[in-house]
């Protein structure tokens, strides 16, 4: 029964998960608990559990005396959190890379592995959630930089929902597997400048691409 449940929960957030990506909930529009139960056909209590996940990767906010709404996203926005990220993990992977091991580099082989074959798979969710996250996570893990790292988490979780619109929607399906292979091939041969700098374009392309979308999106509104 628990199981059922769960997985209840899982498909009500994923059927919301995409119609916030998709664009047919709209920034700051309400998510109605009642409505989504009706059309979704279950009932309120596994919206309300999907909807509390859905806060916790930024797509949801939830308000005193108003409910949840869909999170507002910009392209002004974008300019910032991903300007901020790309210096900052180039700046964690710059202290990290000389000292990562040949088991570090075995394990973010296996992650990568993972994550192009969730990419296959269209599995965006893993993709852009859990996988990307440790695959850079253990490229940056001997930086010992706690605070910078902090920071990083912190945009990270900030601009999980862009990532998740680069991977459907604006081509970073195509682009992020070869990418993140030649970030791992330039660790791998401790070529240091060149790694920081191929990361930096990495997080700025996607950044390009996601601004140009929204850009777009934002006009047809």
């Amino acid at each position: 029964m628990a199981i059922e449940h769960k997985t209840r929960t899982q498909l009500v957030a994923e059927a919301i998960r995409e119609k916030i990506l998709l664009g047919e909930l709209k920034s700051g529009a309400p998510l109605r608990q009642a409505a989504l139960a009706q059309e979704l056909n279950v009932s309120r209590i596994p919206v309300r559990e999907a909807l509390l996940q859905l806060e916790s990767e930024g797509l949801v906010n939830f308000e005193a005396h108003k409910g949840a709404t869909v999170t507002e996203v910009s392209a002004s926005q974008v300019d910032e959190i991903f300007d901020l990220r790309a210096l900052l993990e180039a700046e964690l992977l710059r202290h990290s890379l000389t000292k990562l091991t040949d088991a570090d580099f075995s394990e973010a082989e296996v992650l990568l592995q993972d994550l192009e074959a969730a990419m296959a798979a269209g599995d965006t969710q893993a993709a852009t959630g859990h996988l990307n996250s440790a695959f850079h996570a253990k490229l940056y893990s001997r930086a010992q930089r706690p605070q910078t790292r902090e920071l990083v988490e912190q945009f990270s979780k900030n601009s999980e929902r862009y990532v998740r619109m680069h991977i459907l929607l604006a081509g970073g399906l195509d682009t992020a597997p070869e990418e993140h292979r030649e970030l791992l091939k330039l660790c791998r041969a401790q070529r240091v400048d060149d790694a920081c700098a191929f990361l930096y374009r990495h997080i700025s392309g996607a950044k390009d691409d996601i601004k140009e979308l929204l850009l777009t999106m934002e006009a047809q509104d």
